[in-house]
């Protein structure tokens, strides 16, 4: 029976955190949205559903993270993970505070922490200033988000206007003195959201020691690295098998941007045409995917890349249209489940929302997860309900702002 669920706002942060949970030695699985997966849970450590609602309106992010919560104890999980991204990815009005708020008051609980902090992929906590790499949040290429631009680095101000609780900070004097100053710092906190200090893989283990009683915790995949799962070095799910190999690139942020511009030399590619897609969509995939079969012919162990958004690119306003975003997101969509039908059995697909389409494509269930590809990317096996056939394949789901700039071209070097 689990023993921990999380409710992840996108698909690429539920694949980070469930790495992080295998490494820690839990046998875990991606679910897929809140309807009943095709296959039994019982024999998992941890579960992770899988939504959509990052940037969903507040109203449907706090309704789905709350029909995923029920969903998760029904099958017996004893702690709830909310599970958002290291960059904090939010409005002014949500998504984060709301739904901790949904999660806090539906268990009766008053307290949760709020740890973002990944060290491992840069991201760090001072004085509640989030940081990525050396650069405060809203100095970095997160400030133009397309989705959710963010303009402010302090977590309690971001904070402050989504949530109804007291919003309070435990820094990092009191986080190096150890797990126990933290639980005391805690408990005479109240009932409200605590921004903890975290610049270090240790400060992430003295945190999750003194929340180890907390029915509920919040932040990025980082904080599992301070739980201990009952599997340790035996969780790891087993491949799908060999098969021909696609890129899907549909972020556009600036890392995802230049691991597009590192493979363009080394792998077959078409870059997505907006005009193109506009004017006989149907026809564009298919000139799409047509490429792809066409490159596998030519040699099948290189793996082809269709990819949104290069180096300088910029996405056109929709100016009335589908906005560019969206076309791009279901032509990447469309292309994965037209190419497993033709014989892909690994994806790597980049960008959150991309992935999220993907995925739903695919009609998987679940995703379980595998070998570790970069910090937050792992190798998962699921199945795909294409054309009323189950097939067996191999899915990476990268977020934007993960992996080294090489991830397209040594990625499939993991896999069994």
């Amino acid at each position: 029976m689990p023993l921990i669920g999380a409710i992840a706002d996108d698909f690429t942060g539920a694949t980070d955190l469930a790495t992080m949970l295998v490494s820690r030695g839990f046998r875990t699985a991606v679910v897929i949205g809140t309807a009943e997966p095709a296959e039994p849970l019982d024999e998992l450590d941890a579960v992770v559903v899988a939504l959509k609602s990052r940037t969903a309106p507040v109203e449907e992010a706090v309704r789905d993270s709350l029909a995923a919560l029920r969903a998760l104890r029904a099958v017996g999980c004893e702690r709830i993970y909310v599970k958002y991204c290291s960059t904090f990815d939010s409005t002014p009005t949500g998504n984060i505070g709301p739904v901790v708020d949904a999660v806090l008051d539906e268990l009766g609980a008053g307290r949760a922490v709020v740890v973002p902090s990944f060290p491992a992929t840069g991201r760090t906590v001072h004085r509640g200033h989030l940081f990525v790499g050396d650069q405060p949040l809203a100095e970095s290429p997160m400030r133009d988000h397309p989705l959710t631009p963010m303009r402010d680095s302090d977590l309690l101000r971001l904070l402050a206007p989504q949530t109804r609780r007291p919003v309070r900070l435990i820094g990092h004097d009191v986080v190096r003195a150890g797990s126990d100053a933290v639980r005391d710092e805690l408990a005479g906190s109240g009932s409200a959201l605590v921004v903890v200090d975290a610049a270090t893989d240790a400060d992430l283990m003295t945190i999750a020691a003194a929340t180890a009683e907390d029915p509920v915790l919040t932040g990025g995949a980082g904080l599992a690295l301070g739980l201990t799962g009952p599997h340790p070095g035996s969780a790891r799910a087993e491949s799908a098998g060999p098969g021909p190999a696609v890129v899907l690139a549909g972020s556009a942020s600036a890392a995802t941007r230049g691991q597009v511009e590192h493979a363009k030399s080394l792998l077959p590619n078409r870059k997505l045409d907006v005009a193109a897609l506009r004017a006989d969509f149907e026809a564009a995939v298919a000139e799409l995917i047509e490429f792809v079969r066409t490159r596998w012919e030519a040699d099948p162990a290189l793996p082809p890349m269709i990819y949104a958004v290069g180096a300088g690119d910029e996405l056109e306003p929709a100016e009335g249209a589908t906005p560019a975003g969206e076309l791009l997101e279901r032509a990447l969509a469309r292309c994965a489940s037209e190419l497993v039908v033709s014989r892909a059995r690994r994806l790597l697909v980049a960008g959150g929302e991309t992935s999220g389409a993907v995925v739903l494509a695919l009609g998987a269930t679940a995703l379980h997860v595998g070998s570790q590809i970069a910090p937050g990317v792992p190798w998962c096996r699921t199945e795909s309900h294409v054309d009323g056939e189950v097939r067996a394949v191999d899915v990476a789901l990268k977020s934007g702002n993960f992996g080294g700039v090489d991830i397209f071209t040594t990625a499939w070097d993991v896999l069994s």
